[in-house]
């Protein structure tokens, strides 16, 4: 695999509008070759007979079946409420006017 150049690593810095001093660049691209290098050798030993999986083991789904059951009224929710108003919790105002 041809190696990342200084100018393809400011291009793309550019992109993600990443201000990279001339350092940085000169730093970045031996190492942006490296990554690119190792991921074309990662690539190379799956072969067309495995399959790409996101997970080494298969998952299964473990929630339970969505079941349509009744829900609290308004005032079963509310009568445990030390104070209710309007068929809303009454809490203390927290913050003053200027909020």
């Amino acid at each position: 695999m041809p190696e990342i150049t200084r100018d393809e690593v400011a291009h793309l810095a550019t992109l993600a509008r990443i201000d990279l001093d001339d350092a940085e660049l000169d730093h970045l691209a031996p190492q942006l070759s490296v990554i690119l290098e190792s991921i074309a050798s990662i690539s190379s030993v799956a072969g067309d007979d495995v399959p790409p999986t996101s997970h080494p083991m298969p998952l299964t789904n473990v929630f339970r079946e969505d079941v349509v059951v009744p829900g609290l009224t308004a005032a079963q929710a509310l009568s445990g409420a030390p104070a209710s108003e309007q068929q809303r919790f009454s809490v203390p105002r927290i913050l003053g006017d200027e909020q």
